[in-house]
């Protein structure tokens, strides 16, 4: 084998090797947003500090593929398709991390309160709503990490109003008369509702550059290609 085709060998064991890793950080993503949930409406403490503990190892996740992303740029110097899979996945990387984050912090609200609920009665049915919508969308990225079936990836992005509607009503409730929360609670609904706000916002974003990392398209160009498109890049 000549040197050059070595050299490609290797690239493309690292850059599986990467891939594979991402792949692993979406599933831990994915059950920190399934139990954070079970901690929530649980008011399972265990659940709730195993989901922070968690946290840690999405965070070594991230930075171990954002090492050997930059070791992969700065050793085989990719070029086309190559470069833009290896930048796309360290964003997704980062992503990913925002969103194991926000798991982390919804476990932290349920545990302050616990042994009550931080949600307003009012309002519960709306986070059984979200939580299922958050738990879907992460169960989506899994999949697509192993197909980058475009289609459902469109699919994805174009979900995001869900969220934003169920997020807007929490708003809404929160503001009416009929409102009789206490301080606490209206506090730890308002900022709970926006933790999963942004669980699906990443979500779309991951699908967004999933997208650009398969095809060099980029839904932010043109967002009426795909209606729903989340543009704000967080």
């Amino acid at each position: 084998m000549c040197k050059g085709a070595a050299m490609r060998a290797l690239f493309n064991e690292e850059l599986h090797q990467v891939a594979t890793d991402l792949t692993t950080m979406t599933i831990a993503v994915h059950k920190a947003v399934e139990r954070a949930g079970e901690a929530l409406f649980n008011n399972n403490i265990e659940v709730a500090q195993d989901v922070i503990d968690g946290d840690a190892r999405i965070d070594a996740l991230e930075a171990s593929i954002n090492n050997q992303c930059v070791i992969l740029l700065a050793k085989q110097s990719p070029v086309a398709t190559d470069l833009r899979v290896v930048v796309s996945t360290m964003s997704i990387a980062s992503l990913l991390e925002r969103m194991g984050d926000l798991a982390r912090h919804i476990a932290e609200t349920a545990r302050s309160t616990y042994p009550e609920s931080p949600l307003a009665p009012q309002v519960m049915d709306i986070f059984v709503k979200m939580q299922a919508f958050a738990q879907r969308t992460t169960q989506t990225l899994v999949d697509l990490m192993n197909t980058h079936d475009e289609v459902a990836t469109q699919k994805l992005i174009m979900s995001d109003d869900e969220m934003d509607k169920l997020f807007e009503s929490v708003y809404t409730i929160a503001r009416s008369d009929a409102w009789n929360a206490t301080v606490e609670q209206t506090i730890d609904t308002v900022l709970l509702s926006r933790y999963y706000e942004r669980i699906g916002d990443h979500s779309v974003s991951v699908g967004r550059r999933l997208i650009y990392m398969v095809s060099g398209f980029d839904p932010t160009k043109d967002p009426s290609h795909y209606i729903g498109v989340d543009t704000d890049g967080d």
